[in-house]
């Protein structure tokens, strides 16, 4: 099953993370198949930088979010995005 989750980055003490999409095999900061944004807890307010329109188009594909990712996909506005498409396909 493909996921999409979170790869940690960054040094000691001081995480930064990538949104990426990874086979669910696959060890946490394994190869993954392709990059969706990142996500910096350490600023504030936290700092998220995703492309919506790839994760939209993964999960229409049947990839899993894990539940902190599906959180913050759903803040950058997936949801929206998510009914433009369906309503293109229905059309």
């Amino acid at each position: 099953m493909v996921r999409i989750r979170l790869t940690r980055m960054g040094k000691k003490k001081q995480p930064f993370y990538r949104i990426v999409v990874v086979d669910q095999r696959k060890k946490r900061d394994g190869a993954y198949i392709e990059s969706l944004g990142y996500y910096n807890p350490l600023k504030q307010p936290y700092e998220v930088k995703v492309d919506v329109d790839k994760a939209a188009e993964w999960i229409l594909k049947g990839a899993q979010p894990s539940e902190t990712v599906l959180r913050l996909l759903e803040k950058s506005g997936l949801n929206e995005k998510l009914e433009a498409l369906k309503g293109k396909k229905e059309a």
